[in-house]
């Protein structure tokens, strides 16, 4: 279990990093605070992760003992399938609690605090997330900025170029408007509180371009208003960041799915420990992996239901639809471990009718020996 989470950890953290990383180049992000987010949504990987994880490794170590032989052994030893369900609930109940802990609190906690962070960056100006010697798109892609170099508490830009394209006032045409600056500071104006980009020493060219007529104009110091995207308060976090404990009697249909969703976490590790009992049993003639196909398949049909109750229970449904798909798989795993044992009594029945058939037909056949026997004189 241990080596099928890792693996797929690793999986799916790069996946995730690698789209953070594509955020950080493009200038969204801050690329200080990748690892810091990675670590926080760790524990909302794992509560996935792990009864995956658990599953996989059920159906490896059950099925390589199947393909041995020694489940044959053991079952003639007197190991029954309700004693190997019981053994396998007990690693399954200790899974079942960390997950619990992970789902209940410690993700929710780690979700709020990347959260948070991710929203810091939003809040701030385009300006912020600037890397030196590079040409990046500001302004919703509109505007090109290049600046040379920071200041050591990147409060001064030294050597700055912009480019923007504009709409003419007078004539209503586009026309492209290039500025270079010596230095340039981010000044928060004390009347109004917004943020401008105040550039000193420079240069500024605006024209059509194919045209000749071109507007140079050099400045002492130029602003420019910055404009920050509105902040988001705490209440307007995600759902799966908000903690468990604010949820309780909540009304808010994301607020009711996020809770049940956490508290049917460990309730999956418990039915897919279930389920995989009586998916593991191979045939050695067959192969180690036969089972492994159908078993995942059945396993992200369990989770993708589970994962559309959800959404059915965020619209307005009633969270007895969550509560159903547990319902169903748990039948489901219930029926698969009670088949075999079916199968064994309708064997012994069938072979129990036939002796006494036999054991029948042996007796009658001795009666009419002895009576075509003549008594002797």
């Amino acid at each position: 279990m241990f080596a099928v989470s890792s693996v797929l950890l690793l999986i799916i953290m790069s996946g995730r990093f690698v789209k953070y990383l594509s955020q950080a180049a493009s200038g969204q992000l801050s690329p200080d605070i990748l690892f810091a987010v990675m670590g926080f949504r760790l524990p909302g990987f794992l509560e996935l992760i792990l009864p995956l994880g658990l599953f996989i490794a059920i159906l490896l170590a059950y099925g390589r003992l199947y393909m041995d032989s020694e489940m044959t052994v053991m079952s003639a030893c007197g190991m029954s399938d309700k004693r190997l369900v019981i053994y396998t609930l007990f690693p399954a109940l200790l899974i079942a609690l960390v997950v619990a802990g992970l789902s209940l609190f410690i993700s929710p906690l780690g979700m709020e605090r990347a959260q948070t962070i991710l929203m810091s960056q939003k809040n701030r100006s385009e300006f912020d997330l600037l890397t030196p010697t590079r040409f990046m798109a500001t302004q919703g892609g509109s505007s090109v900025t290049y600046i040379k170099s920071f200041s050591d508490d990147r409060q001064t830009m030294n050597q700055v170029f912009m480019a923007e394209m504009n709409v003419s006032a007078e004539s209503g045409q586009p026309q492209l408007s290039v500025i270079l600056a010596d230095w340039g500071e981010q000044v928060v104006d004390e009347n109004s509180g917004q943020r401008y980009l105040r550039l000193h020493q420079g240069h500024r060219y605006s024209g059509r371009p194919g045209d000749l007529e071109y507007q140079v104009m050099s400045f002492e110091r130029y602003s420019q208003l910055l404009l920050n995207q509105p902040s988001r308060s705490q209440r307007q976090l995600k759902a799966d960041s908000i903690p468990t404990m604010e949820l309780w009697g909540s009304e808010v249909p994301k607020e009711i799915a996020a809770l049940h969703w956490r508290a049917s976490l460990p309730v999956l590790v418990l039915v897919v420990a279930l389920l995989a009992v009586p998916l593991s049993k191979t045939n050695p003639r067959q192969g180690r992996y036969i089972q492994m196909i159908p078993a995942i398949l059945l396993y992200i049909v369990y989770l993708v239901s589970l994962n559309a109750a959800r959404g059915s229970v965020e619209e307005g449904e009633s969270v007895i639809t969550l509560w159903a798909v547990h319902g169903l798989f748990l039948s489901i795993a219930l029926g698969l471990l009670a088949i075999p044992s079916l199968r064994l009594r309708l064997q012994a029945a069938m072979a129990q009718r036939s002796t006494a058939q036999s054991i029948s037909g042996g007796s009658s056949r001795h009666s009419s020996l002895k009576s075509k026997r003549k008594p002797r004189a």
